[in-house]
């Protein structure tokens, strides 16, 4: 009874804190939808495929998303025709850099800045390199139902010159609408993936994981671990990294500071249900691996 009870409360809180962020991040894809022309993406985003990604990784200074609202963002912006690399670098950056996210990891860790940049930068790195070699590998758009969806510059091709502009309460109401049916879409994954979270946050003790951080590579392969299934919000995860100071050296903290805004439970089901499985897996192997790469680095320069 008490396990379930443990169960019952962590799967709870886990929704209730995550949903205000997928509210949000619905609200921002319908006002994209609505607001923001293909033209005018089209017109701002550079040909350039490295700055487009470094782009990317920058619009989460202005997009205060956490990782729960991210993904119908991304969606959006694919939709919208921004190039995949800089997409996807925001969709990993996004959670991080944004101020919030920063100011949080600056009270986390004492009233100092060290951590919160060192948080920021291997983001940027990560992000950047992870982008980088998916646009590569994959060619086409990787969405489920690009199919039906084709690439904003052939959309606007074969679009009228002139559109007549929809009044302001009719575009209000479209993102009211596009809110409501992203917010749905989002909220199931958010849903079970918390339940899967709780179930291993309660039947996974976290001593045991803690034990097997022998070595620079399995601490931070262990905190890379925690962070997806501990699936925390980029606003809240600062303060659980900090408890772990104690037991660990700044090079895996920065991983579990990096890796869990960009891939967690669930947030892998809610990219499942937007992309193809063969690119999530993609996906989550690269920035698996340069998150590794980033810690080990930070681990030499810092620790």
């Amino acid at each position: 009874m008490t396990t379930f009870l443990q169960l019952n409360t962590v799967f709870i809180s886990m929704v209730m804190e995550a949903i205000p962020f997928i509210l949000i991040g619905a609200i921002i894809s319908g006002l994209i939808q609505a607001f923001v022309s293909d033209r005018f993406i089209a017109r701002i985003m550079p040909k350039n495929r490295f700055l487009s990604t470094l782009l990317g990784c920058f619009i989460g200074l202005f997009f205060p998303a956490c990782e729960c609202g991210i993904v119908p963002i991304t969606k959006r912006l694919l939709h919208k025709g921004v190039p995949l690399q800089a997409a996807i670098s925001f969709m990993l950056t996004g959670p991080i850099i944004n101020p919030i996210v920063l100011y949080a990891s600056f009270i986390a860790f004492g009233n100092t800045w060290e951590m919160a940049l060192i948080r920021a930068g291997s983001a940027v790195v990560v992000a950047t390199i992870v982008a980088l070699a998916l646009s590569y590998m994959f060619r086409e758009l990787p969405l489920k139902e690009a199919a039906n969806a084709p690439h904003a510059a052939a959309a606007m091709m074969s679009a009228p010159a002139q559109q007549p502009r929809q009044p302001w309460y009719m575009r209000v109401y479209e993102v009211m609408l596009h809110a409501i049916e992203e917010f749905f879409s989002s909220g199931k994954f958010l849903v079970l993936g918390a339940f899967i979270a709780a179930c291993l946050q309660i039947f996974v003790p976290t001593s045991t994981l803690l034990h097997l951080g022998g070595s620079p590579v399995t601490a931070t392969l262990i905190m890379i671990g925690l962070a997806f299934v501990m699936s925390l919000c980029s606003e809240a995860d600062a303060f659980i990294a900090s408890s772990f100071r104690s037991t660990f050296s700044v090079g895996p903290l920065s991983a579990f500071l990096v890796f869990g805004p960009m891939i967690d439970i669930k947030n892998t089901l809610m990219l499942l249900g937007v992309f193809r499985a063969k690119f999530v897996i993609a996906l989550i192997a690269l920035t698996v691996l340069c998150t590794l790469g980033t810690s080990l680095a930070v681990g030499r320069l810092f620790g």
